[in-house]
This record gives C-alpha cells, sequence and structure tokens, in this order.
C-alpha cells in the first residue's frame, strides 16, 4: 500500500484539489478555519509567522498544518500576496446535509498579485492591473485589465522601449509573459530594478491565436471578433485571449463586469518612458516614492476614490488632440470662474462611494449588503449632482449632464430591500427590510410570536411550580429547554422530562416546548435561507446593469477631476494657458506647481521660457550646483505637461505648443543591481533620446558627459548639442545645464544655440542663489563656494582655494603632451593639514557675530576635545 492509498479520506481530498494548484499555497476550509498541510503549511507557517502543528493524516507521522480564523482570512491572503505568491482558496461546494461521506470541496477563486478583490489592500487612488505581453518578432501585444473595475485596454507597439513605455505608464501588480518576451536582453533586470511587478511567464500555446479568439467570443458571446478588436492585430488579440483564460481559471468565471475592450493607439497620447516619469515626479517622489511632494499630491482635490484615478489617468496619458484640450480647459475654468457652482457639484460628489470597485464586488459575486447599501446611499446623491451639473454652460459639463443616468430604478430596488443597519455575513438573515418579500415578514412574525409564547411560558411555569429561578433557554445541542437550579428540583412537577443534569442545575422539556420549538427554527432557518436567496436575486439584478453603472461611475469620476483642476487652478493662481501651432513654447513668469507649494506663497522666484523651432530651439543653461537649473528645467516640462492634460498652469501667462514626447536625463541614477555605472545609464538614455526625439518633442538634459574623463565627457556633451540642434536630424525643443563652460561658445556658431545662465551674488568669499534665469552664460563654476555652503569643513574648503590657484597657474586644460607627462608643475593634490592647522582655520572661520554663547561653549568644548 502506497502512502496516498494510507490517507485519511479528508487528506485524500486535499491531495487530489492540492495536485491541480501546485503552485498555490492551498486554504482548505475545515469549518471556521483556513488549513494548510505538507509542504504548504512549512511554506505559509514561514511566510505568516504563524505556529506550525500537526494532524493525523492516515500516515505514521502526523502531515505539517497550519490555519487562520476564516473571518480574518484575507488580511493574511494578503500578506502571502505581497509576498510574490498565489493562494488557492477551497470551500465546501455542497450542502453537508445532503452529502453522503465527506462533504465535496474545489477551489473557487485563485487570489494572485493581479486579482486581488481585497478592495481594502488596493490604494483607493490607483488601479490594480493585470497585464498581459506577447512578443512577435519585432511587435509586442499588451492587453491589462482591472478586475475591481473592470477596465480593459489593448495595444500594440513596435518596439521594445515603446513597450517598456507602456510598462511603466501601467505599471502592473502582475505581468503574464511569453517566452520569447522574457528572452529580450535586460527584461528582468528591467523588471526588477525599475517595476514591482510579479511576472508569470507561460508557454506559448497559451498566446495561441486561435485559442485566444475562443477565449474572447466565449466571455463577449458572440461568433466574431469584428468591432471588438482590430484583427490586423493578432498580437493585441492574444494578448487579450491570454488575460481571459487567466482571469477564468483564478475568477472561476465572474467576469460579467468586463464589458468592452478598449483599443488604444499609444501614440494618441503624449508618450513618457520610465525615467521621465521618474524624474517629473509625476505620481510619487523620486527617493521616497511618496504621494506627497509629486504632481499628483498638488492637482488632486478630488472627492471620490474613482476621481482620483481618473485624474491619474489625465497624468500618465496628456493628450495630443487640440480639440479634446480646449473641452477640457472651458470646463475647468467654469469651476474655476464659479466657486458657489463647484461647492454644490463637490457636496454632491461627497458621499459617494467607490462606485466602480462596488460594481467589481457585485460582479465577482463578493458584495454583502452592507456594500449594497453604500451603493444605495451613493445612488441616492446621484439626483442632486445631475441637478448641479445642469447649470453649466460648458460643453463637457452640459454633455455629461444630458447623459446622466441617476439609475433611480436601482436606488428604488435597494432602498425596498436592504435593511438601514444589515449584518456583515450574508447568511445571517436580517438583510432585508419588513414589507419588501412577504413570505420573510411571515417567518419574522412566527419567530416574533414563537419568542412571544416562550416568554408566556416561561411566567406560567413559575406561577404554576413556584420556582422563581425557572428559566426557558436555547442552545445548540437540547435546543430550547427548561432550566432549574439543583435546589429547587424537588418542586419540578412530574410533566417535565429531564433533559441533562449540570453541577448546579437541572434540564428539563415538555411536550408543548418541544412542538414550539420545532415552529420556531423552522421558521428561523427558513428565513434565513430565503433572505439568503432574496439577497443573490437582488445581487443579479444589479450585475445585469453593469454597463449602465460604469457609465455613470465614468461621468462621475470626469466631473470630479475636473472640479478638482478647477480648484487648483484657483488657490494656487494657475492661468488658462493658449495654444499654438508654430511650435512655440512661451512661459511669462512660470513656477514649479511643486516647490511652490511646500514653500508657500510669494517664495518661489518666477522664470521666464522661450523655445520655438528657429533660433531659440536649444537653450544652454550654465551656473553653478544647487542654484536651480535642474528645478528650473522640470517647471518648463511640468507646465508643458499639465497643459496637454487640460490642467491650468503655475505662470503669470503661458502659449504652447503641443509637444508628442517629454524626455529627461536628470540626476545621478547608478543601476548598480543590473552592473551598471552612473555613466552607462546615463549614455543608454541619452541613446534612446538621440534615437527617438521628434522636432515636436520637449528634451531635458543635465550634465551630460559628466560620468567620465574631461575631455570625453565634453566631447560627448558638444556632439549631442549639434546632433539635437541639428535642424534637418534633431531639431527638439532643448533645455541644456552644464558645467562645460566651453560649450557656451556654440552660441552664434551653432544654428538654434542660445546661452542663458542662473544668477548669483558674490558677497565676499560667500555666494548668493538668485534663481533667476537670464541671457548669457556664467563665468564661474562657483563649485567652492557651493562646498562651503553645504558645510565642508574649513581646512578643505581653504586647501581647495589653494589647489584652484596651482591648477589655473598650470591651466593644465590646455598644456601640452609634454607638460601633461611630467614637465609641468607637479601639484602636490594629497598631503593634508596637520590637526593643529585644522584647530586654527576652524577658530579663524568662527563667525563671532552670529555665534550665540551656547553655541561659542560647545565650540569650545570641542576644540578641548580635539586637543586631547
Amino acid at each position: 500500500m502506497n502512502q496516498t492509498q494510507r490517507l485519511t479520506p479528508m487528506m485524500l481530498q486535499y491531495r487530489e484539489v492540492k495536485e491541480r494548484y501546485r503552485d498555490c499555497i492551498l486554504f482548505y476550509r475545515l469549518g471556521d478555519f483556513y488549513e494548510m498541510f505538507f509542504e504548504d503549511a512549512l511554506q505559509a507557517s514561514r511566510a505568516l509567522e504563524i505556529t506550525l502543528t500537526g494532524r493525523e493524516c492516515g500516515l505514521e507521522e502526523k502531515a505539517p498544518m497550519c490555519g487562520v480564523p476564516h473571518h480574518a482570512a484575507e488580511t493574511y491572503i494578503q500578506r502571502l500576496v505581497d509576498q510574490g505568491m498565489k493562494v488557492a482558496i477551497c470551500e465546501q461546494v455542497e450542502d453537508p446535509k445532503s452529502s453522503k461521506g465527506i462533504v465535496r470541496r474545489d477551489v473557487v477563486r485563485v487570489v494572485t498579485p493581479g486579482t486581488v478583490l481585497n478592495t481594502g489592500a488596493i490604494p483607493p487612488d490607483r488601479n490594480n492591473y493585470l497585464m498581459a505581453v506577447v512578443r512577435r518578432i519585432n511587435t509586442y501585444g499588451i492587453a491589462y485589465v482591472d478586475i475591481t473595475t473592470g477596465a480593459f485596454h489593448t495595444t500594440v507597439v513596435h518596439t521594445y522601449s515603446r513597450m517598456l513605455d507602456e510598462l511603466a505608464k501601467v505599471d502592473p501588480a502582475e505581468l503574464l509573459a511569453n517566452p520569447a518576451l522574457q528572452e529580450d536582453l535586460g527584461f528582468r533586470e528591467h523588471l526588477a530594478n525599475r517595476f514591482h511587478t510579479h511576472v508569470t511567464t507561460q508557454e506559448d500555446w497559451y498566446f495561441e491565436r486561435k485559442r485566444s479568439e475562443e477565449a474572447i467570443r466565449t466571455h463577449f458571446q458572440v461568433s466574431r471578433l469584428e468591432g471588438l478588436l482590430p484583427l490586423e492585430h493578432p498580437e493585441a488579440v492574444q494578448a487579450c485571449g491570454a488575460l481571459f483564460n487567466y482571469l477564468q481559471e483564478t475568477q472561476k468565471g465572474n467576469l460579467v463586469h468586463i464589458t468592452n475592450l478598449q483599443y488604444y493607439q499609444a501614440d494618441r497620447y503624449m508618450l513618457l518612458d520610465a525615467s521621465t516619469r521618474r524624474n517629473l515626479e509625476l505620481t510619487q517622489t523620486l527617493r521616497e516614492k511618496n504621494r506627497r511632494g509629486s504632481l499628483l499630491w498638488v492637482l488632486d482635490k478630488t472627492r471620490t476614490a474613482m476621481g482620483s484615478r481618473m485624474l491619474r489617468s489625465f497624468l500618465e496619458e496628456p493628450l495630443l488632440q487640440e480639440e479634446a484640450l480646449l473641452r477640457r480647459q472651458d470646463a475647468v475654468q467654469e469651476f474655476l470662474e464659479n466657486p458657489m457652482a463647484q461647492a454644490e457639484v463637490q457636496e454632491a460628489i461627497g458621499g459617494i462611494y467607490d462606485l466602480e470597485r462596488l460594481m467589481g464586488k457585485v460582479a465577482c459575486h463578493t458584495a454583502n449588503a452592507r456594500d449594497l447599501l453604500a451603493f444605495k446611499q451613493s445612488l441616492s446623491k446621484l439626483p442632486a449632482l445631475q441637478a448641479r451639473l445642469a447649470g453649466f454652460s460648458s460643453a463637457l459639463c452640459r454633455e455629461t449632464a444630458e447623459g446622466f443616468d441617476c439609475l433611480q430604478d436601482l436606488h428604488d430596488l435597494l432602498e425596498r430591500a436592504i435593511a438601514e443597519e444589515p449584518p456583515l455575513g450574508i447568511r445571517d438573515g436580517g438583510i432585508l427590510r419588513s414589507g419588501y418579500d412577504s413570505q420573510v415578514d411571515a417567518y419574522r412574525e412566527a419567530m416574533t410570536n414563537g419568542k412571544q409564547w416562550l416568554a408566556a411560558l416561561e411566567a406560567q411555569e413559575r406561577k404554576e411550580t413556584g420556582i422563581k429561578t425557572l428559566k426557558v433557554k436555547y442552545n445548540k445541542v437540547f435546543g430550547y429547554h427548561l432550566e432549574v437550579s439543583s435546589a429547587q428540583s424537588s418542586h419540578v412537577p412530574d410533566r417535565y422530562i429531564r433533559k441533562q443534569t449540570l453541577a448546579n442545575a437541572e434540564r428539563y422539556v415538555t411536550p408543548a416546548l418541544k412542538e414550539m420549538e420545532s415552529t420556531i427554527l423552522g421558521a428561523e432557518e427558513k428565513l434565513m435561507a430565503l433572505e439568503y436567496a432574496l439577497f443573490l436575486e437582488i445581487r443579479e439584478t444589479l450585475s445585469r446593469e453593469v454597463e449602465r453603472i460604469k457609465r455613470t461611475a465614468r461621468d462621475i469620476a470626469l466631473v470630479d477631476a475636473l472640479q478638482s483642476l478647477g480648484e487648483v487652478a484657483r488657490t494656487q493662481k494657475f492661468v488658462r494657458p493658449t495654444l499654438n501651432r508654430e511650435g512655440v513654447v512661451r512661459i511669462q513668469g512660470g513656477r514649479h506647481p511643486v516647490i511652490e507649494k511646500m514653500l508657500g506663497d510669494g517664495a518661489f522666484i518666477q522664470n521666464d521660457t522661450y523655445l520655438d523651432k528657429g533660433d531659440h530651439r536649444f537653450n544652454i543653461i550654465t551656473g553653478p550646483n544647487m542654484a536651480g537649473k535642474s528645478t528650473y528645467m522640470r517647471q518648463v516640462a511640468l507646465i508643458v505637461l499639465m497643459a496637454q492634460t487640460g490642467s491650468f498652469v503655475p505662470a503669470q501667462s503661458a502659449d504652447l505648443c503641443l509637444v508628442d514626447r517629454i524626455f529627461t536625463r536628470v540626476g545621478a541614477s547608478d543601476d548598480l543591481a543590473s552592473g551598471q555605472s552612473t555613466f552607462m545609464v546615463e549614455m543608454t538614455e541619452v541613446a534612446q533620446i538621440l534615437r527617438n526625439a521628434t522636432k515636436d518633442s520637449l528634451v531635458l538634459l543635465d550634465e551630460i558627459g559628466r560620468g567620465t574623463s574631461t575631455f570625453d565627457g565634453l566631447s560627448i556633451a558638444w556632439a549631442v548639442v549639434e546632433y539635437l540642434s541639428h535642424g534637418e536630424i534633431g531639431g527638439a525643443k532643448t533645455l541644456f545645464a552644464t558645467h562645460y563652460h566651453e560649450l557656451t561658445e556654440l552660441e552664434g556658431k551653432v544654428e538654434g544655440v542660445q546661452n542663458y545662465r542662473i544668477s548669483v551674488k558674490e558677497k565676499g568669499d560667500d555666494i548668493i542663489f538668485l534663481r533667476k534665469i537670464l541671457p548669457g552664460s556664467a563665468d564661474k563654476s562657483y563649485g567652492i563656494q557651493v562646498a562651503k555652503l553645504a558645510g565642508v569643513p574649513p581646512w578643505v574648503i581653504k586647501r581647495s582655494k589653494e589647489i584652484l590657484k596651482e591648477l589655473s597657474k598650470a591651466d593644465i586644460a590646455v598644456r601640452s603632451g609634454a607638460e601633461a607627462k611630467g614637465q609641468g608643475v607637479q601639484l602636490d593634490l594629497f598631503t593634508p593639514p596637520s590637526p593643529q592647522e585644522n584647530l586654527l582655520e576652524e577658530v579663524r572661520s568662527l563667525d563671532l557675530a552670529r555665534t550665540t554663547p551656547l553655541e561659542a561653549l560647545l565650540f569650545l568644548h570641542r576644540l578641548q576635545e580635539d586637543l586631547k
């Protein structure tokens, strides 16, 4: 007899289910717990830090076992999923009363990083996407879905870099990849270092076209794909089909809220690669990954989770269509100019829950009565919202109001059906209002009358027996019974039938009591079963209206996003940008929206910008570190990007052309995990820009070439300037910050190049950053002064000045090769100062006029310690 044959029936059932879900942790329902056994128990106990025990399984040794309470399972499941695991939830799938032998169990849902339905574990302001990417030679089919909202998108791109751009935009929680995609050079490294995405690799047959077409047709119940997807893009069909097959495997068919496929052309929106999204800090900060400090943090004054996600999508996909932009601008301006009307709209949408995710729970059969109560409360706000929108004149708001569906019939259904304070469990009864169903009311009346009869019985028996402590009680084992203390048991009449003896009491029943028990318990059991069935009917009614509900949710989200932009424009004093078709970027008094908000009113220094397709297409910016070059370049990019989302912009005025892409190479970002140095990363990103920038692009380059030797870096930077500024092969509007002062000589020699500098005020050996952009080039780098401001020790500053004098005297940048080999001045660069010189220099540099008595005392104490 092999080991499997010796297992108990329950363990045999567990093994059979586990065999079909080998790549998952199996949550096996036993009573009020989900149990895990064998290898799963060992793995889960470590991951969840819960106690590992054992259970008899028919073998000589107990099976390793651990478990979690079913009511708290979502928390534990999420912890496993966050660690990249999949969890298969195995439940009873037949009524124990009607089963013979062990109750049949099966997996009802598989939870993976991309299929999480626990909305409490997902940030409300962002989507949780499952993505599929299939590579065929040089074409990539892309599809992604959020099963909590039903949003499904697909497209096709034709380069590896464009695929990565889409991946950066979507930022999926989970990615299905075909083997060819995994073979792309550096793909896994990109995922590991740039994204937090769990990868599931599927074999080629999983993406096979006929299989994919069948999955799509089955879901939408159509015989042909025309009208759903462009058949000239088979890669999109394959990616969509793979997603549907995966969702069928994990969600077991609960996908009615996915009602359409939205095919989009990636070039319809401004393209933003992963580097640009990071550098511009659109949705999170570069270093801490915080929302605070990002552009989204400034712009998001939405009142609903749906609106917040919509606003995020505006930033992730800036528009390229002038008409669509103008429609958004008109709506934002109307909210800006009508604060009272905006306040009324905010009040109307303020109490609306996340209809998209509530609808997702309804469709996936996980919504409970409290979810439907929140749904009803949200719907009650819609007529007021429609009435307030009807008074708006901008096309976008007016059209939204005219086509707005208040879902009144669904509200009325829920108003009649759902109790004001329903229980959390959907099998516990108490879900439905009185008057909704006559049979429910009859069962409730029977239960009420029965309990009144029990109270009367208790009073009557006390009177007849004289036992004042007699009580009618109930438990699940004996049902209803009469309980009498042991001291009073001698007064019990003969008609009582003893049922149980306790330490201090006796329990009895009577024929009449047992008859009433049957009536009461029968009514209660039937009531719970009927309420559960009626609740499922109500939920199914809602799921049949999924498309209507999704349209209304989108309308609410759009209005919320637009009113948010209007509020920010008013409070932050943003202006409406005008659009031109001459390729000009003209900004008067521009400001950085994030830094301005952090500094407060009036503290940020405004700057102008002018770029065009002619003599001002390439601006070289010089000035010391910390003076504001990077901030200035980022603010220009953010103003352009904000304008193409429909937002107003932080400036006195702005006249802008539409740009097709924004490229950034700002700041150092060593890719040490993949073995790439700062310079290698820099050159890789520069190569991408040079290959993809067009005349309609905006390019930001900061300190190109600094990661290598001076001559190499200068040569590369020089060549990049010539290439990008060239009207025939380049011509992109470019802001180029550099410390190579030699590049400023290109003004007047290379067409389109103009010099600008960050103004600095010298005060003795100190400098003050004025943070103003002016025409011309900086004549100094002020590196030593910046080092002093940064707190570099005084003796290092002093020694730096000495070395600078020697280097300037030697002029090693232009000396002949012979001098460079040793015939020139030999500088003593590495002789450190003595400790005494150190202390003397610190004393000399102490500013007595600005030193408090306490600081002077602490300074003197430190000097004493150093001398010791």
